[in-house]
This record gives structure tokens, C-alpha cells and sequence, in this order.
């Protein structure tokens, strides 16, 4: 049983494969991805991507799955990017946020007198709002991440969470 998926490319982006290293451009920017596996055989034809394998086992049928979701994402950030929108949530201490680098400072959160910090990851970007943060850019994985380490970094430790629901919480997600 031989199970094949395809990825179809939209106009303007190019993938190409060099050994197992995929290669996404397009007008947004570009991505790469190490997608080896030894059992799933990857080839681009004119305007899709085929990622088939012989094998019948679930494993290895699954990450056919895998790989085929990974360049599909990676089309969709090249042409349109990724967005994900957070609210700042608090009721008697009004949070402030500012950029240091590569870090976020959240700064009177509960009203702590030492700064708390998220680290934003390379390749993403950060746009603070009176009562809301988004993080955008065009790898889906970097700018989830980066969303979720703001979110953590305002996680409720040793207080009541159904007192205290103060925090920045990622409220939607999607392509821009």
C-alpha cells in the first residue's frame, strides 16, 4: 500500500528540495526545513509538492501527514504570514509592557515591583497596544511560541486563578 499526499503551490512562491532540506520563497520572505525521513520520498513537480511513501505503517503513514502539513504552513507564511492577537488582562494593578531587545518586559503585573520578561524569538514581531499585544511574522511555529512564552511569562503561581484572572491571554490566531 503506497501512500502518496500532495501540496499544491500558489503563484509566486517556489519550493525546492536539496537533499532533505526544503526551500520555500516567496514575496514575504523565505523559510527553510529539514524534512528527512528515510522511508518518505519527497519530489517537486511543477506547481505542487509530493511527499509519498511505500510503506503501510502507521508511523510512517502519519508523518507523511506531518511533513505535508509542515510545507503547506510553510506556503501559506511565505504569501500571507501569521497573526496572533493576546489581551491584557487586570483589574487593580494596570500592567505596562515595553521592548528591551529581544525580550518583553511585563512590569507591575499584580503589582510586583520586578519586572517579569517573555523572550520574543528572532523572525517574529511584537506590536503593543494600549490593552492588547499581536505577534505576527511568517513561521507558524516561531510566532505560536513567542505568543506562548508572553502568556506564560504571566502565569498566577501560589493565588487563587479564579480571583486573580489577571494576565495576557491569546484571545485569536490565523493568517494575516
Amino acid at each position: 500500500m503506497a501512500v502518496q499526499r500532495t501540496v499544491s503551490i500558489p503563484e509566486g512562491v517556489t519550493v525546492s528540495i536539496t537533499g532533505s532540506l526544503l526551500q520555500v520563497k516567496g514575496p514575504k520572505g523565505e523559510l527553510k526545513r529539514d524534512m528527512w525521513h528515510p522511508a518518505i520520498k519527497i519530489t517537486v513537480e511543477d506547481d505542487k509538492a509530493i511527499f509519498a511513501t511505500e510503506s503501510s505503517k502507521k508511523q510512517v503513514v502519519a508523518m507523511v501527514g506531518t511533513l505535508t502539513s509542515h510545507c503547506n504552513n510553510m506556503c501559506i507564511g511565505v504569501t500571507k504570514g501569521y497573526l496572533y492577537n493576546l489581551k491584557v488582562v487586570y483589574s487593580h494593578f494596570p500592567i505596562q509592557l515595553k521592548m528591551q531587545g529581544e525580550k518583553l518586559e511585563i512590569m507591575n503585573f499584580l503589582g510586583e515591583k520586578f519586572p517579569r520578561t517573555a523572550r520574543v524569538l528572532p523572525g517574529t514581531s511584537v506590536k503593543i497596544g494600549t490593552d492588547e499585544v499581536s505577534v505576527t511574522g511568517i513561521d507558524k511555529e516561531l510566532v505560536g511560541s513567542t505568543a506562548s512564552n508572553i502568556e506564560k511569562a504571566t502565569r498566577i503561581r501560589d493565588r487563587d486563578p479564579r480571583v486573580f484572572q489577571d494576565g495576557i491571554y491569546i484571545v485569536a490566531r490565523g493568517e494575516q
